[in-house]
């Protein structure tokens, strides 16, 4: 007999923790990124791995498969998991959520960062798909806003504020994660 497959969701504005967060919990499931599959799909089509292409190729994947598409694509990779655990990062819209929430119970957890906080954390990571200037990042915020994460946001059922430091992000975070673990009901 299979399992009862726990999957909980990660979201939250570009640099506010959400990898960091995933990162402190990495040894208690699997991880599926919602990016992930936005990479994968600009790699088979040759395209340069940049903030900018990722952007308008997710554009284009969902103008083409619908808002849902991504989380679609995600669903197969969370119920091939060998896991009994599935953490989700990088949801963007409330069309996501209702994608998953069709298979699962799925808590989704926002991590809540001050936006200077987060503008300084993304110039510091430097990571190769990142933005790499305040209008740069402004202009990737306002793409996701686009998508709908504000919508998504609001039906978080958890908020973890991250304005500290990763030591506080880890207590907090592990605490949140055991507790639906052990006391959340998946069925």
């Amino acid at each position: 007999m299979r399992f009862i497959l726990k999957v909980i969701g990660f979201c939250g504005l570009p640099g506010s923790g959400k990898s960091t967060a995933l990162e402190i919990v990495k040894d208690l499931g699997t991880i599926i990124n919602m990016g992930d599959v936005v990479r994968n799909e600009a790699i088979k089509k040759n395209i340069k791995l940049t903030d900018e292409n990722l952007g308008q190729l997710a554009i284009n994947l969902r103008r083409k498969g619908g808002d849902e598409i991504i989380a679609k694509k995600c669903v197969d990779l969370i119920q091939s998991s060998p896991s009994e655990i599935v953490f989700v990062d990088g949801i963007r819209s409330p069309y996501e959520l209702d994608v998953f929430r069709k298979h699962w119970k799925f808590p989704l957890i926002l991590i809540e960062t001050d936006e200077e906080v987060r503008y300084q954390r993304i110039i510091e990571r430097a990571r190769d798909d990142d933005s790499k200037s305040i209008l740069d990042i402004k202009s990737r915020e306002e793409r996701e806003i686009g998508f709908g994460l504000l919508g998504l946001i609001r039906k978080a059922d958890y908020v973890i504020k991250n304005n500290s430091t990763v030591k506080d992000l880890k207590k907090k975070i592990r605490k949140l994660i055991k507790d639906l673990i052990k006391n959340y009901d998946f069925l």
